[in-house]
């Protein structure tokens, strides 16, 4: 399996690699567990408009063939070639049907990217976790549970930077209990950014103008 299906996806991953990379200084990361069994739903807050792309970069990382549920999958359809789910807004029995594909998915191998709250919003708070969360639990019961927390910010420089931490694998046992797991990670990671706690590249973007006009690169070394 490939989270990248034939030219097309690899088409797609390239375009989501280049958005990226042109609008972040830099994208980091970090993990509790380096492996990850299969399957797994990484579940993250949803602040961002980016979420989607980075979570990309996180699960090639972790070596994780993932879908996703996409609401505008409809104005977009080339994205079910890296691993896209139709889930449209309003639509009762398309989203059955993502649920029962995801179900079957996950029972095959692969891993799924989950924004829980169910919409983007402004952060810094996480929001109730919908029942979906459980439904999938409920079917899938070895599934490995993974809280994401994602933050971006933007500051210190041109172009904003993000932060991907990865909490440590659970079972399910209430849609409380995962969020509460997901809300203590990203304090955890806003409080490392805001300290200065070093963290891995997971994706290099653009420097700022001043990184990239420098002209220490030419003087004379003492």
């Amino acid at each position: 399996m490939k989270q990248e299906q034939g030219v097309v996806g690899r088409a797609v991953g390239a375009m989501i690699r280049r958005s990226v990379r042109r609008r972040f200084r830099n994208v980091y990361w970090r993990t509790a567990q380096p492996s990850i069994p299969a399957p797994a739903v990484l579940y993250a807050n949803h602040h961002g408009w980016m979420d989607g792309y980075l979570m990309f970069h996180l699960a090639i990382k972790l070596d994780l063939v993932c879908i996703d549920w996409i609401e505008e999958f409809d104005t977009f359809p080339l994205f079910r070639f890296v691993g896209g789910i139709r889930y449209p807004k309003g639509d009762l029995a398309g989203r059955v049907a993502a649920v029962r594909q995801t179900i079957q998915e996950l029972e095959s191998g692969k891993s799924l990217v989950f924004f829980p709250e169910g919409v983007m919003h402004r952060p810094p708070s996480v929001l109730p976790f919908g029942k979906a969360l459980a439904t999938i639990a409920r079917h899938v019961p070895n599934v490995t549970l993974v809280p994401v927390a994602i933050l971006q910010e933007m500051s210190l420089h041109e172009r904003p930077e993000a932060w991907l931490s990865v909490g440590k694998p659970h079972r399910f046992e209430s849609l409380d209990h995962c969020r509460d797991q997901l809300v203590n990670e990203l304090d955890r990671l806003s409080n490392d950014v805001q300290t200065g706690v070093p963290f891995d590249l997971l994706a290099a973007g653009t420097p700022s103008v001043n990184e990239r006009m420098s002209l220490k690169r030419f003087s004379p070394k003492k």
